[in-house]
């Protein structure tokens, strides 16, 4: 009986039949154990008629949780390409991609049932996370269930949900069971109600199994599910007891061959004994479970430890016989509970490799943990593989602590032993990575010296080849160009002598990227290059960082129309292909450009959209948190220098010039702008002591021409800069204030025109006011004032405006009003007809709109607009 549920089943049925029209939606039904939300599925399942196509798969209690379980519990109803994908352990791009195309057929609704979310792998949850993302374009409804109050803050599910399109995210949260509610249950009148409500708070799995047990023998209320699960399992029969004890430690739903393989011909009459008195329940195709999981772990609790490692190890053997195919995972867990170390150390690195290969590293990292606790009874080569395959797993999955330093200094050790200096320099290089990960720059390189050291004894590999390009990428990164296209070089005469893609992309990557901050044009060709291979081979991470370094290359040398064109094209992929941290930080980057272009409001709302997200990392929000910080500065805005300081600390601790550079230039802006010359000397100072070479041509004219304007000596720099930089070191203000301007930089071009005030007062002072006016940078302008009543000019200045300063509001990438209005509605999963009635337009020019839309926010489907809007907050804002 289904209690207190109607207006839960009445939502879920309707949200159904919206997605029959296009309009999906994804339902999270919530709650306790023994809430009730199998039960509410269930009853949803049986009255849909047949109108949708349910598919249904649930996650289980393993050690480790199986990678896509609920994808191949689900699989008889997926057509047949999906089910060879999944049979094969397909690459999760191909897996999903099918099951969207099919989830996206018009025709029936499909509705898709995941249960007990809260236990799924991360594989799974990629795959919530993919297809939620997309559900307001698809004929589809997904249903998660999930106990709520197992997942806080920091459960993965947690930010997988805070990722949805939240428009389309409907909750429903199940309550217990109110007084009337209890009533209805126990329709024999056992109890007074306001007593079992106060025995079992409501919930009605244990209202349940007290009216089950109180009907078979009149005792007093149990005082917990355990104590009543207890007194029925006591009153069965002894062969009825040992056979739920036994199964309750299967996790999964129980096979009718494990049955059969565990109690030969008993096992049909106990397991039907048990269905008949409500204990198991049945699934389709014989498959029997408990009625609950709380009844099974109480079931399981009654047995002793060592009792409890024989069953194990009787459920293995009975999984592993002849014809059985029992899933990898499943063993895993039975042998580890039956402490059968050999059978571990056979299973579980094979269970891990699968699980890698479908992006569940989470649960690949368990795996390989489980086999590392029984290491001691493994081989010196498979205890190196056990210990190199965790740190990789837990350092992608997990976070890279000491722990996972530390697995990789004994795969070292151990490959060392055993004489294998390949194995020896790759996890060196391995070492040199996590240390850079963890802002730990001279760690990083001595094991990438160390690793190039030990690989160049060995014979010429791809973990050579890629020790060579790490070590140029950390040349790179710290601005040591010439070193890095010299190592780069290597890396990439050695990957192309071998044949390996990867090495090569990496390496034409820095390459290109070195030789682009040298102003040598042929590197943007090389980045082309390494851009064209990544997207052919699909290495979508490698094309996300070329888009990146691009981007900011881009940016830091004034050239915006590429940089528009780059950012937009690499924020698109990056969203496409749900890489969320090189997405953020293409978005910070974005702002940078707009700051510099004198966009400010837009550069505030996009750098304000990424430090709005969850659990943003350092490195992802920096660019953002720089653009913020440097725009309070120029509003003279209260804390703006302290936020500043923060950001140039967070700088010096990843420990790269590129971020520390920027982070000092903008506190001498701020000292400049509020008269304090010596504040200046201090971050000039500091970066004077740096090595000349890891300034590259911009970064090396803003420093002479910060030390020209505050009157700081600089000796033994560079000669030549770029053209803006030369002219006003060259004493023609005004001529560099125009080269700015032709560069599409008004704020620089102000800030030449002050440093000229000597030169022609009233009208470099007046130029430099009219174009700070639509800045919103009143910092500059004081100064610039204070210097036209020095000079005696003030009244010739332009009028202060009153009030605060009305920008004219157009949006960041573009789009026209009515194009905002059209991508607010194809973000709700209008169709061009609906939008048409909506907007009192024709079809055919809605359809141009969206063409349009599409086109600005460079994407090639409603999906991927849809996706970029979620990625980016900020377009939608922008919309008003």
């Amino acid at each position: 009986m289904l209690v207190e549920r109607e207006h839960f089943l009445v939502e879920l049925r309707t949200l159904a039949e919206r997605a029959l029209d296009g309009k999906g939606a994804v339902a999270l039904v919530s709650g306790e154990a023994g809430i009730g939300k199998s039960a509410l599925l269930r009853e949803f399942r049986n009255r849909a008629d047949g109108q949708f196509c349910i598919v249904w798969g649930g996650c289980e209690a393993l050690f480790t949780p199986r990678p896509l379980g609920p994808l191949h519990d689900m699989s008889p109803g997926f057509g047949r390409e999906v089910r060879r994908l999944l049979a094969a352990h397909a690459d999760p791009a191909s897996i999903f991609n099918a099951l969207l195309q099919e989830a996206t057929d018009k025709g029936k609704a499909k509705v898709f049932v995941f249960e007990d979310v809260h236990w799924a792998d991360h594989a799974t949850l990629d795959f919530l996370k993919f297809l939620g993302r997309r559900i307001p374009m698809m004929n589809s409804l997904v249903i998660m269930s999930f106990r709520d109050d197992e997942v806080d803050s920091k459960h993965p599910l947690h930010q997988v949900i805070g990722d949805l399109p939240q428009s389309h995210v409907h909750r429903l949260p199940l309550a217990p069971l109110s007084r009337e509610g209890i009533a209805q249950i126990d329709t024999g009148h056992f109890f007074e109600p306001e007593k079992l409500l106060e025995i079992t708070g409501g919930n009605p799995f244990f209202v349940t199994e007290i009216l089950a047990d109180y009907q078979a023998d009149g005792r007093d209320v149990p005082a917990s599910v355990l104590d009543s699960v207890n007194a029925r399992l006591n009153r069965l029969s002894a062969s009825e007891r040992d056979f739920l004890e036994t199964v309750s430690v299967i996790p999964a739903a129980l096979e009718p061959g494990v049955i059969k393989a565990l109690f030969e011909a008993d096992g049909d009459m106990l397991a039907m004994a048990c269905v008949g008195r409500k204990l198991l329940v049945e699934e389709t195709k014989g498959k029997l479970r408990f009625r609950h999981e709380l009844a099974r772990l109480a079931t399981m609790s009654r047995l002793s430890s060592m009792r409890l490692q024989a069953i194990h190890a009787r459920v293995l053997e009975a999984l592993s016989g002849d014809g059985k195919d029992a899933p990898l995972d499943l063993l895993v867990h039975h042998a580890a509970g039956a402490l059968e170390g050999k059978r571990v150390l056979e299973l579980a690195p094979k269970a891990a490799r699968i699980a890698a290969a479908l992006g569940a590293h989470c649960e690949a990292a368990a795996h390989f943990e489980t086999a590392l606790r029984f290491v001691d009874d493994a081989e010196p080569e498979l205890a190196a593989e056990l210990y190199e395959g965790w740190a990789y797993e837990a350092g992608i999955a997990l976070q890279i602590d000491d722990a996972v330093l530390e697995a990789r200094r004994h795969a070292v050790t151990l490959w060392r032993a055993l004489n294998r200096p390949e194995k020896v320099g790759d996890n060196l290089r391995w070492l040199s990575r996590l240390h850079w990960y963890r802002g730990e720059a001279p760690k990083a390189n001595h094991f990438a010296n160390e690793a190039v050291r030990v690989l160049e004894t060995t014979a010429p590999s791809a973990e050579r080849a890629m020790a060579y390009s790490f070590r140029s990428q950390l040349h790179m990164l710290n601005d040591r160009m010439d070193e890095a296209i010299e190592w780069g070089e290597k890396a990439l005469r050695l990957a192309e002598s071998i044949g390996h893609a990867e090495a090569r992309i990496h390496a034409l990557n820095n390459i290109g990227t070195a030789k682009a901050y040298q102003e040598d044009e042929s590197g943007l060709d090389l980045l082309r290059e390494s851009l064209a291979l990544a997207l052919e081979g699909g290495f979508h991470e490698h094309a996300a960082r070329v888009y990146t370094n691009l981007s900011c290359y881009a940016v830091d040398f004034r050239r915006f129309e590429l940089a528009d064109e780059i950012l937009n094209e690499g924020i698109a992929f990056d969203t496409q292909h749900d890489l969320d941290a090189w997405t953020h930080y293409l978005v910070g980057v974005l702002a940078q450009l707009r700051l510099e272009q004198g966009r400010v409001r837009d550069a505030e709302t996009i750098a304000s959209g990424v430090l709005k997200l969850d659990r943003p990392t350092l490195l992802m929000k920096l660019p953002a948190a720089s653009v913020l910080a440097r725009i309070k500065m120029r509003k003279n805005a209260p804390q703006a220098k302290e936020e500043m300081t923060n950001v140039l600390s967070q700088a010096i601790a990843i420990d790269e010039v590129q971020y520390v550079i920027p982070a000092r230039f903008s506190l001498i802006e701020f000292a400049w702008l509020q008269d304090s010359p010596e504040k200046a000397h201090e971050q000039i100072e500091a970066l004077a002591a740096l090595d000349p070479a890891t300034f590259n041509p911009w970064h090396e004219g803003e420093l002479q021409i910060w030390a020209r304007r505050t009157g700081c000596v600089l000796t033994g720099r560079a000669d030549t800069v770029p053209a803006p930089f030369a002219a006003e070191l060259a004493g023609n203000g005004s001529r560099a204030a125009q080269l700015w301007l032709d560069l599409g930089a008004p704020f620089a071009a102000a800030l030449s025109y002050i440093a000229a005030a000597e030169d022609d007062p009233a009208t470099n002072l007046a130029e430099a006011i009219r174009l700070l006016a639509v800045m919103e940078a009143p910092g500059a302008t004081d100064k610039a004032r204070r210097l036209a009543k020095t000079f005696g000019v003030e009244k010739r200045m332009p009028r202060e405006r009153r009030g605060p300063y009305q920008a004219a509001r157009s949006h960041p990438l573009g789009l026209t009003k009515r194009e905002q209005e059209v991508l607010r509605l194809l973000c709700r999963g209008e169709s061009n007809k609906n939008i048409a009635e909506q907007l009192f337009r024709s079809p055919r020019t809605v359809e141009h709109h969206v063409s349009a839309v599409l086109s600005k926010l460079k994407v090639q489907s409603r999906m991927e607009a849809m996706m970029r809007v979620q990625s980016e907050p900020w377009i939608a804002e922008h919309c008003d």
